[in-house]
């Protein structure tokens, strides 16, 4: 294992395999968190992402999982709020008085600039909140409202229609955007891919397909503009490399066309800008990786 992969892949998946178009069970998604969880891969993943609707659910599995998945020491979950902001906070600090199970971020679905300053009092000085930002929004407005100690943008990457991907225009400008406001973000839906390419939107054999962006290209994008060693024309062309050969990948370092990233540069970018990225699947990206030979 590549240092330099290792740094760059770390905790990068949040397993949202309850949604869609995997939309497992409560059962099976647990189940898979578990296992995930002591391959030689668990270093790749990150939160298990829970809608705040299902916690009671959530809470009755958890203590009924085989032997062998119950040995699973810790449970990352990052909430989607989708309902009353006070009570739903109220039912996260219940489920967060279990030793084994650590609340690491809320997610937010698109709201308006007042309705997200209206959140702000309620959220809990210890956990991560991402706010998902519409395209259509005003970028600038909103990454201001966020620029406070641990909060956070989030951006749709794809969904189950080929309207819901964002343009190689609209992606690089919410990097940037992020970038220069100092904002922190994740991805959410349609980076199952490590690079660019037509893909099935679906499961289904019969599924139309559509143009997807590769989460290894956003990853290296943002470490670029990150640690601005990037041009925002240079940038379209990162999101379009379809090829592993157009970065140079060593123990110590990940290289674009002549721009290098060191080990130290891109654990910074990933802790302190991309954040992660939510996948219905968990072994889709690391099969494509391996397909790769990047693990």
């Amino acid at each position: 294992m590549l240092a330099s992969i290792k740094t760059l892949f770390s905790s990068i998946v949040d397993y949202a395999g309850l949604f869609p178009p995997a939309k497992l069970t409560m059962e099976e998604a647990i189940a898979n968190y578990a296992c995930y969880q002591n391959t030689c891969y668990h270093w790749m993943l990150g939160n298990f992402v829970l809608p705040v609707s299902r916690i009671n659910e959530f809470e009755q599995l958890l203590f009924k999982l085989p032997i062998e998945a119950s040995k699973t020491k810790h449970w990352r979950l990052s909430i989607i709020i989708s309902q009353e902001v006070e009570s739903a906070i109220a039912k996260i600090q219940a489920l967060n008085d279990n030793h084994k199970i650590a609340i690491a971020s809320l997610e937010f679905p698109p709201l308006s600039l007042s309705e997200i300053d209206k959140v702000f009092p309620y959220l809990p000085a210890d956990i991560e909140a991402f706010f998902e930002i519409p395209y259509s929004e005003d970028l600038k407005a909103y990454l201001t409202l966020l620029q406070r100690p641990g909060i956070s943008a989030k951006i749709r990457t794809g969904g189950l229609s080929t309207e819901a991907f964002p343009t190689i225009s609209q992606l690089y400008r919410f990097i940037f955007a992020c970038a220069e406001a100092q904002v922190g973000f994740k991805a959410t839906a349609g980076l199952h891919h490590p690079l660019p390419g037509k893909y099935p939107l679906t499961y289904e054999p019969n599924s139309p397909n559509a143009m997807m962006h590769g989460f290894l290209n956003v990853a290296v994008l943002a470490a670029l503009v990150y640690c601005q060693k990037i041009t925002a024309q240079e940038a379209l062309v990162v999101l379009q490399e379809s090829t592993v050969e157009s970065f140079q990948v060593s123990a110590d370092s990940i290289v674009w066309k002549n721009r290098r990233l060191d080990i130290w540069e891109l654990q910074k970018a990933r802790q302190s800008f991309f954040r992660c990225f939510g996948s219905c699947s968990f072994q889709e990206p690391i099969e494509l990786l391996k397909n790769l030979k990047l693990l």
